[in-house]
């Protein structure tokens, strides 16, 4: 029976994706000794959202998805980030590989919105394994299952997700609006003569502060 084993050593930004995208270098030990022909590998990452500590600045933006923070206690739980697959090699005893981590700046999805209220200090991750493993043995190759205890704790620098967002959206975010709402903007913007939609809705968040 296999005795697989995952770590997390480091994290950094893939280059080369064609999207905002970290790359979580995972170890994995096989215990057992027996050669394995390939591993069709599944990873729900999940944040690990009561493991830190929240600057008030940050638990203002939080609100929406924790409530206050007097209530942290109760709403602080793990959330899912990602849903990932990879496929692993042939390999005896040890390799390393790197599991692509998929950033964005999508406000509906609420691991998103958690990420993009953080300032500095870790991201802390629970990455859980499952998947199938084939098994070069004497009979032939054989399949098994990867054993649902297999996971891997991990802190990614927020500046590390931040550099990853700006490689692609360099100090912007992005909201979905429905179309009567967008219009309204766009005859706003056009009657006061702001040249930018950043100009408009600053405009309209100074009016909000001038009413309260």
């Amino acid at each position: 029976m296999i005795d697989p084993s995952f770590a997390i050593t480091g994290a950094r930004v893939d280059p080369y994706a064609a999207a905002p995208s970290l790359l979580l270098r995972v170890a994995l030990t096989e215990g057992s000794g027996v050669r394995i022909d390939a591993i069709v590998l599944r990873a729900l990452v999940q944040l690990e959202v009561q493991r830190r500590r929240y600057l008030p600045e940050e638990s203002a933006l939080l609100t929406e998805l924790f409530g206050d923070a007097s209530r942290y206690a109760e709403t602080l739980r793990p959330m899912v980030w990602a849903n990932v697959s990879h496929s692993v090699l042939a390999f005896e005893r040890a390799t390393e590989f790197e599991l692509a981590l998929p950033c964005s700046y999508d406000f509906e999805v609420a691991a998103n919105k958690y990420l993009a209220s953080l300032q500095n200090g870790p991201i802390p991750i629970n990455v859980l394994f499952s998947g199938t493993v084939f098994v070069d043995g004497p009979a032939g190759v054989t399949a098994e299952f990867v054993p649902w205890s297999c996971e891997a704790r991990y802190a990614i620098p927020v500046p590390l997700w931040r550099e990853a967002a700006d490689a692609f959206f360099p100090n912007e975010a992005w909201i979905r609006v429905h179309r009567d709402v967008f219009d309204e903007l766009r005859r706003f913007k056009s009657a006061t003569g702001l040249p930018t939609w950043d100009a408009a809705l600053a405009r309209l968040c100074e009016m909000a502060r001038l009413q309260r």
